[in-house]
């Protein structure tokens, strides 16, 4: 059995890591709110720019954008993976990259070449290990995402794509469901989704639904001063504000499941805390009653 002294020494370095994870709860408590908040305003305009811009790609067929060609056969695919610069947070970044991972593998067995983007320090680390093809990356974005920054990242990406290159750009980041859940998606940016069904997509309520009802009519706009710069800034505006979301929807994860992490962290340091005190007290009693029952033995001798 352990010492009184070191049974003591344990108590004092448990107490102190319980300190610095509960200051972490309070902290990541503090921004979790603000990070939901930027990635709920974002998502009204993420999903509308993303619904006219496949209206527009239907609506205007003799017009065709880079951004809008579906390639008949993947043979190189870009992927945008966006994980977080801290850790501290759960299984949030072990979740993204094990997607990322199982997706990879499926590429490389169907003969596709991948390239990545990484936006965040911890999927920068694990792309770096795995010996990954890494064309670009952003790391320490802060608590608030900066669109040139992240358009910056990914434009090797968009233009590899453009040249033809690449025949598709994929975003894997982690989507918001609530506090205590967040979900590993996988979607495709580019080629615009339409009618053809995505493997990748990642799936929402009501997603299909929407799609399907838009199928049942015919889109018809009126383009000033035409089509084609119409159509090219909606793309550019696509582009951005999903990326944008992406990088949010990350951020309010992060702050989601480090607060999460942090209060278990807590409450089980506690737990260790009262199991060390119950036997730093019973070693303690019983060195008392050794020392009594030794100082007796001697009385008694004399």
């Amino acid at each position: 059995m352990a010492g009184i002294k070191e049974i003591r020494t344990k108590i004092k370095s448990v107490q102190n890591t319980r300190k610095i994870t509960k200051a972490m709860e309070m902290v990541a408590a503090s921004k979790m709110r603000k990070a939901q908040e930027r990635m709920r305003a974002g998502r009204p305009y993420a999903e509308k720019v993303r619904t006219m811009a496949s209206r527009l790609m239907e609506a205007n067929p003799e017009y065709s954008h880079p951004y809008l060609v579906e390639s008949a056969d993947l043979k190189a695919v870009g992927v945008v993976v966006v994980s977080t610069d801290k850790g501290l947070c759960g299984g949030l970044n072990t979740n993204i990259m094990r997607l990322v991972l199982n997706r990879l593998r499926e590429f490389d067995e169907k003969g596709i070449r991948v390239q990545f983007t990484a936006l965040g320090n911890k999927g920068l680390g694990t792309l770096t290990r795995i010996g990954a093809n890494l064309v670009s990356q952003e790391v320490q974005l802060g608590d608030t995402p900066e669109l040139a920054r992240l358009v910056g990242a990914i434009k090797v990406q968009l233009d590899d794509f453009a040249a033809g290159r690449i025949d598709a750009v994929y975003v894997a980041t982690n989507r918001f469901i609530n506090t205590m859940k967040q979900e590993a998606t996988f979607t495709r940016l580019l080629p615009l989704p339409g009618k053809l069904k995505d493997p990748y997509r990642a799936e929402s309520a009501g997603s299909d639904e929407q799609d399907a009802k838009g199928a049942d009519y015919g889109w018809d706009y009126i383009y000033e001063p035409d089509a084609g710069t119409v159509i090219d800034e909606l793309l550019h505006r696509y582009v951005e504000g999903l990326v944008y979301q992406s990088v949010a929807e990350n951020m309010a994860s992060e702050q989601s499941a480090r607060m999460v992490a942090m209060k278990a962290a807590s409450d089980n340091a506690k737990k260790v805390i009262g199991d060390l005190q119950l036997v730093y007290n019973k070693t303690r009693q019983a060195a008392i009653t050794k020392e009594i029952s030794e100082i007796v033995g001697g009385a008694a001798a004399v």
